[in-house]
């Protein structure tokens, strides 16, 4: 299986456990690999055959900036499942949502979830 990668996808947005997050934000990044077969887009040099770049930030944009959540974990899930709904050649999907400054004591870069899908049945 061939990936291609999004990385370093930053946005500001409202998502956490606690209210503080939820009223004054904080940055987040993320992480996309998608795992698929290149080689169509590859021999044709068609566009069509493969994922489009700036429509996967898109999407995770629309995801990171919608209705806020409480879980990291809840965010990947849905950006795992916007990949599979809008690119019918994505077989697989790991996305990693990054956390640089929870509300959190402590010395640390970030926090993170990352998980990885296969395409549902």
């Amino acid at each position: 299986m061939d990936n291609i990668y999004v990385t370093g996808m930053e946005f500001f947005a409202y998502h956490g456990v606690f209210p503080e997050e939820n009223k004054l934000g904080q940055r987040w990044y993320v992480d996309v690999t998608l795992g698929m077969d290149a080689k169509p887009a590859g021999t044709t040099d068609d566009l069509d055959k493969t994922v489009n770049y700036a429509d996967v930030y898109n999407h995770v944009k629309d995801v990171m900036e919608s209705d806020p959540v409480k879980l990291v974990e809840t965010l990947c899930e849905r950006i795992a499942a916007r990949m599979f709904e809008h690119f019918e050649v994505v077989e697989s999907c790991t996305v990693k949502v990054i956390k640089p400054d929870p509300p959190i004591p402590g010395h640390y870069d970030s926090v993170a979830v990352e998980i990885t899908r296969e395409r549902p049945e």
